[in-house]
C-alpha cells in the first residue's frame, strides 16, 4: 500500500509541476491585425427589421398623450335657425318653367315597412334642411309639407300653402 501511495503522490505531484510550468511561461504570440468581416445580405436585413420593429413598437406606446379634439358621441351644438315658411312666386311668367323644375327642399332617403296586424305600417325617411325626419301619413315636415301618402317606392307630400302635391321616389 505504501507504494501504491507513492506513485499516485508521484504522478499527481509531477501533473501539478506541469501545470504550473506550462502557466508561468511567458512566450510571445505575433498578433494579426483583427479585419472587420463585411455583414452579409441576411445580417443587413436583420438590422432593418430590427429598426421596423422599433419604429412599430414607438407607434404602439407614443411618448406624447393625444389630444382630444372632438366628441364622437355628441352632435353640433350650433343653435337651430327658425324656419319661417315662405310663400312660394306666383307662377306666371319665364320663371315659372324654373319654379316647376327646381329642386325640392325636401328629399326621400329611404321608407321603412314594419307589419302589424297583417297591415304594412310604412315610415318615410327625409332630409328636410338639413335634418332627418321620420315621418308617417299625417305628419307634418318642415317647412311646409304635409305626409298624405307613404307606399314601397313613392311618398307625396302636399305643401300646406298651396295645396300642390309633391311626388318623391326612391332612386
Amino acid at each position: 500500500m505504501n507504494v501504491t501511495r507513492t506513485v499516485v503522490l508521484g504522478v499527481s505531484g509531477g501533473a501539478l509541476a506541469v501545470w504550473l510550468a506550462a502557466a508561468a511561461t511567458t512566450g510571445t504570440r505575433s498578433s494579426a491585425p483583427v479585419v472587420p468581416s463585411r455583414p452579409t445580405t441576411s445580417e443587413l436585413q436583420g438590422e432593418e427589421l430590427k429598426a421596423e420593429i422599433a419604429r412599430l413598437h414607438e407607434r404602439l406606446r407614443p411618448t406624447i398623450a393625444p389630444m382630444q379634439t372632438r366628441d364622437l358621441f355628441r352632435y353640433s351644438t350650433a343653435p337651430a335657425v327658425p324656419v319661417t315658411p315662405q310663400r312660394p312666386p306666383a307662377l306666371a311668367g319665364p320663371n315659372a318653367v324654373a319654379a316647376l323644375f327646381a329642386t325640392p327642399p325636401v328629399k326621400l332617403i329611404g321608407i321603412a315597412e314594419d307589419v302589424a296586424n297583417d297591415n304594412p305600417v310604412r315610415t318615410a325617411m327625409l332630409s328636410a334642411g338639413g335634418e332627418l325626419v321620420f315621418a308617417k301619413e299625417g305628419d307634418n315636415v318642415p317647412p311646409q309639407f304635409r305626409v298624405t301618402r307613404v307606399s314601397s317606392e313613392v311618398v307625396e307630400l302636399t305643401d300646406t300653402a298651396t295645396g300642390t302635391v309633391l311626388r318623391l321616389a326612391l332612386r
